[in-house]
């Protein structure tokens, strides 16, 4: 095997290419990721956020001296919420580092393989340069 063809080929030893078993931690982000970012999660969270609302509503009106479970301002609805957003977003972002790493060698092996495809046709149209004269 030629040393061009050697390096045309190296981005298949890169661990992107290779078919690795992931990680515990890799494959719950990957999930987390993607249920987070499915329409039954979004659907999921606004009824449980407007039970929420409507239950403390529904205590604050019916028990007038009594005290419902989270007054108005929800601060524990708030607090809870928060949290989610706290520990959601840095395992999505760790799923979106690795996608856009691998994107970045797919990107690269492309370019390779555009580089040397434009060298072969130079090379084709060169000799069939020589070959008319």
């Amino acid at each position: 095997m030629k040393k061009e063809d050697r390096q045309f080929f190296q981005h298949l030893e890169h661990p992107v290419f290779k078919q690795h078993r992931r990680t515990f931690g890799e494959k719950a982000a990957d999930m987390l990721a993607k249920l987070v970012g499915s329409w039954a999660f979004i659907i999921f969270l606004a009824l449980f956020l407007s039970v929420w609302i409507i239950s403390n509503g529904y205590f604050l009106v019916m028990y007038e001296e009594g005290k419902p479970f989270d007054p108005y301002p929800f601060i524990l609805l708030n607090l809870f919420v928060g949290c989610l957003s706290a520990i959601y977003t840095p395992i999505i972002l760790m799923s979106q580092n690795r996608e856009s790493k691998k994107d970045r060698i797919k990107a690269e092996y492309d370019y390779r393989i555009n580089k040397k495809a434009e060298k072969e046709i130079r090379e084709i149209k060169e000799m069939l340069i020589r070959k008319r004269k």
